[in-house]
């Protein structure tokens, strides 16, 4: 495997494991927003959430595509 693969895949599981956290935390905050009545500040963070989780999605599937190498 060449290293600039090894590189990708590397950064694409960094990725992968910050969105998974962001979504994660996005949620806890939005407890702490409801349980403080916040429910606008709620709703905000419960979409940040889903959008974490989406893009989590979508880099699962990319990476599971065949890759093509495209030199920049």
């Amino acid at each position: 495997m060449s290293n600039m693969m090894r590189d990708s895949q590397i950064m694409a599981q960094t990725k992968d494991e910050n969105l998974g956290y962001m979504s994660d935390m996005a949620l806890e905050l939005a407890q702490m927003a409801d349980d403080s009545g916040l429910a606008t500040l709620a709703y905000l963070f419960r979409m940040a959430a889903l959008e974490a989780s989406t893009a989590n999605t979508v880099l699962a599937e990319r990476a599971d595509a065949p890759r093509q190498i495209t030199s920049h």
